[in-house]
């Protein structure tokens, strides 16, 4: 193992040894598109795939589990909403399947659904907006942390991946810590390592693999964008609230702005009354990432991804881009012993 190697390895040793892999980098848990081949691939590839649950019922999720394991042998977790209406039959497929890591998103879990988790054995990792939930979470017994910046793709927060990071790791040091959010090389993963991150986790990156069942058509869309294209919605009304969705801007963006505009209108005029209009816009995107993951219509689908899609230039196996981050990172520790030597 060459010296470069060895420190990448110093680096995330406790994120490897949490996650039971070769390294420390998690598959974003992407809705359609972080299903059992792709996580599978990603496993297999040293990485750690998470299956997205989504709106899935139990019954599939077990199914997607199963089906999973026939393809590597490697872990693996699973991505779990809070607000799920199923939340508590989910978190039984995967005690019955000995799902060896339950990441919870969508908000604060309850501190009993954690503790049914823990309870069969498995590792519950939390989504930290900020340092003071992030607190809050380890208090309610989740064992890791992912801090997601708002150059990720999907639902997003206000707040930067670097302003976060550096907020949150010099204070919340007894947990690992993994930096999500527009991380599309290997010189960032070793950054955010020497701050005193355990890992990170990379979604836009692994949506053109070989492996990833996206359609074709928006995974051309992925290799020709820039990070320009990578989005944030627009809310137009402060009485109406929209949780921004960063995705690759098209004909959906400016439908979306003119359903807003038309919804509120009739709202004003007393055609609609407010929960119906909230719920005219939240009910716009219902469907939409399935019709441009699955169907490849990335004109009126969302085609949602991060600020890293830049960084995507062509469609190759997952290994490859797992092998090119690691070089990357690998390439950038050896300049920097160089550096140093020369120096002293």
């Amino acid at each position: 193992m060459t010296i470069a190697a060895n420190q990448l390895q110093h680096l995330w040793q406790r994120g490897c040894d949490f996650l039971g892999t070769e390294y420390a980098i998690m598959g974003g848990a992407m809705s359609w598109v972080s299903e059992r081949n792709l996580v599978a691939a990603l496993s297999n590839a040293g990485a750690f795939g998470v299956i997205a649950n989504g709106s899935m019922p139990p019954g599939l999720l077990e199914k997607e589990i199963i089906e999973t394991r026939k393809l590597t042998q490697k872990p693996f977790g699973v991505n779990l909403i809070i607000m799920h209406p199923q939340l508590d039959e989910l978190v039984e497929v995967c005690k019955r399947q000995n799902v060896t890591h339950v990441v919870l998103a969508g908000g604060i879990p309850a501190s009993s659904t954690v503790k049914s988790i823990k309870d069969y054995g498995a590792k519950v990792m939390g989504f930290a907006p900020s340092a003071i939930i992030g607190r809050k979470l380890v208090r309610n017994g989740v064992d890791a942390l992912v801090i997601e910046g708002m150059e990720a793709g999907g639902h997003i927060g206000p707040v930067t991946t670097s302003v976060l990071a550096q907020e949150v790791l010099p204070q919340i040091t007894d947990v690992p810590v993994f930096i999500a959010g527009g991380i599309g090389r290997g010189e960032a993963i070793v950054s955010y390592l020497e701050m005193g991150a355990s890992g990170v986790q990379l979604g836009t990156r692994f949506v053109c693999a070989t492996e990833s069942i996206a359609h074709d058509n928006f995974k051309q869309l992925f290799v020709r964008s820039s990070a320009r294209d990578a989005i944030p919605s627009v809310q137009l009304d402060p009485e109406f609230s929209v949780i921004p969705v960063r995705a690759i801007a098209n004909k959906a963006t400016d439908d979306f702005m003119r359903t807003q505009r038309e919804v509120i209108d009739q709202y004003r005029s007393g055609a609609l009354d407010k929960k119906e209009a909230q719920l005219k816009i939240e009910h716009f995107w219902a469907g939409a990432l399935r019709k441009a993951v699955i169907d490849g219509d990335i004109e009126h689908g969302s085609v949602m991804a991060g600020q890293s899609v830049g960084m995507v230039s062509k469609i190759e196996p997952a290994q490859h881009i797992i092998d090119e981050l690691i070089e990357q990172a690998q390439r950038y520790l050896d300049k920097k012993t160089a550096t140093m030597k020369s120096v002293a």
